[in-house]
């Protein structure tokens, strides 16, 4: 593995039940990511998902690839564009430094709006 090398995409379908069941299983409960008609009220099309649960499906995506031994030791993220229920985003990666066993990894999550999660994941490969 070198800097430049990609990871192969993982596309996530956004379900209703996958915004709700992250905001659940992180105590998020803003009424945005689960009560439809409340977001409308707040000025989006639709719920969205948070924070945490793009979080875990990033930590997901880079410690599917690297295989059960992966540990995170760093996530780094920022959101954009929001994920609404019928989208699908696409995670892409590309490791942008290797060191010994820690390598860098940048993240690029994209749906129909944008890129709705960009950032970099540091994990250590095990041996």
């Amino acid at each position: 593995m070198k800097p430049g090398d990609e990871l192969p995409p993982l596309r996530i379908p956004i379900t209703r039940t996958l915004i709700v069941a992250g905001a659940v299983a992180s105590r998020d409960y803003q009424d945005v990511h689960h009560d439809a008609e409340l977001a409308r009220e707040k000025g989006s099309p639709d719920i969205f998902m948070n924070i945490l649960t793009t979080n875990g499906l990033v930590g997901r995506y880079v410690t599917d690839h690297f295989g059960p031994r992966a540990v995170l030791r760093r996530v780094a993220i920022r959101l954009g564009a929001p994920n609404h229920p019928g989208d699908t985003m696409v995670l892409t990666g590309t490791v942008t430094e290797v060191d010994g066993d820690t390598v860098d990894v940048r993240v690029v999550g994209a749906n129909g709006l944008g890129h709705h999660v960009t950032g970099t994941v540091t994990v250590e490969v095990g041996r």
